[in-house]
């Protein structure tokens, strides 16, 4: 019985996966629960288990290929066992007749090349290791492989100074982009097309909040066993915002707006493959010391590798700070579905005019960037003008809570 590899459900908004490897290789024995392939999302590597005791009978994806949720990987045969000895042999006695056609046999296996282009190869005995695909994501195509036959001796190398109006530079590094990186690229493009951003800038005196960690921190961390930071007083001070100001806690499904009446704070951390944007639960109903807790445990795992998509689906509104990279002031982008998010930036030590005189005050440069198709420019004013006014008196908060 042939049992099908199914690109599973991914993280909220996304619906495509780019084929990162393949562990196991065609007609090798797996067992059910073994790991045999890798898919990259914009958000997240993910690990494709076999649904099944048996033998990879097809490859259908191979390393490269774009893949959305249901599409058939490959399938497994379960009713056959382990290859006979005689069959191994004649798989030798065919290696020996032909060597040079079984090492690109073994190499297609890691080449991203098309169908057509691959036939090409094996039917010319056309060595893959150093042609450069003109393709999506670098795919080999039929048509490299005739430029190739037209020039036996062009390579990689030759390609890339082939052309004359550009000067061969002995300063300059060629990087190839991980597949992440490539499908954060095109993420990010679509957000741009798919909605309109627009963003809103205040300033907050962070006076208040400092002198409360001051007060409290070892307090704090002899009860909790963490530090009091900045960003439980930002969520505290967003829920409590997107309370007053529900809209900005919705998403844009069709003509109708579905509002949330749970608070699900996206919390944006910065990992070696990029941004992934984990989700901190039921914010509102979390004590400070549990937001502190809550982060650091999701920061954690996004930086080791091991969070999961359920912790990257679902959030409601989004939180990101520029500030601990020395950022002063940036636009965020939004995180679709999601319709809002807030930036955090470096505090800095500022002269402020307060009842007259001049002070200096620690000051941050707050961003909240919103879909301008159904939030108004108003709206999204007051909503960033009232997380201003919790933190410059943060006990509005404890009022509130």
């Amino acid at each position: 019985m042939l049992h099908e590899i199914i690109v599973p459900e991914l993280a909220e908004s996304t619906v495509e996966a780019t084929v990162a490897s393949w562990l196991k290789k065609d007609g090798e024995i797996v067992s059910k629960g073994d790991v045999i392939i890798e898919l990259d999302t914009d958000k997240v590597s993910l690990e494709i288990v076999s649904p099944s005791n048996g033998t990879i009978k097809e490859v259908k994806k191979t390393v490269g290929d774009v893949v959305k949720v249901g599409e058939i990987l490959g399938t497994i045969d379960d009713s056959g066992s382990a290859p006979s000895k005689e069959s191994e042999i004649e798989d030798v006695e065919v290696k020996n007749e032909d060597e040079s056609s079984g090492q690109i046999k073994e190499k297609e296996k890691s080449v991203n090349i098309t169908p057509v282009a691959k036939k090409i190869a094996e039917k010319e005995n056309i060595d893959l290791e150093n042609i450069i695909g003109t393709g999506p994501n670098g795919k080999i195509t039929k048509e490299d492989l005739l430029e190739i036959k037209k020039d036996p001796v062009k390579s990689e190398s030759d390609i890339n100074i082939s052309n004359d109006n550009v000067p061969e530079r002995k300063d300059e590094e060629i990087v190839k982009l991980s597949r992440r990186r490539i499908t954060i690229a095109k993420r990010l493009k679509d957000v741009q097309s798919e909605t309109v951003m627009t963003t809103t800038y205040n300033e907050v005196d962070l006076s208040s909040v400092i002198a409360i960690r001051k007060k409290y921190q070892d307090q704090f961390v002899k009860k909790h066993n963490t530090k009091l930071g900045f960003m439980s007083f930002f969520v505290k001070a967003s829920v409590n915002s997107l309370q007053s100001f529900p809209h900005l806690n919705a998403e844009l499904h069709q003509d109708e707006l579905i509002v949330k009446k749970y608070y699900d704070i996206g919390i944006a951390v910065a990992t070696d493959e990029g941004l992934v944007v984990p989700v901190l639960r039921g914010a509102d109903k979390l004590s400070s010391a549990e937001i502190e807790l809550g982060i650091a445990k999701l920061a954690t795992k996004s930086r080791e590798k091991k969070i999961t998509l359920q912790e990257l689906q679902g959030g409601t509104f989004s939180i990101t700070n520029g500030g601990v990279f020395g950022s002063l002031m940036s636009t965020p982008l939004l995180n679709p579905p999601q319709v809002g998010i807030l930036g955090m930036h470096k505090i800095m030590e500022k002269p402020l005019a307060v009842d007259g005189e001049i002070v200096i005050r620690p000051v941050m440069m707050l961003a909240v960037t919103y879909d301008h198709r159904i939030i108004d420019g108003s709206m999204a004013v007051q909503f960033l003008v009232r997380i201003k006014n919790l933190l410059e008196d943060p006990y509005q908060l404890l009022i509130d809570a």
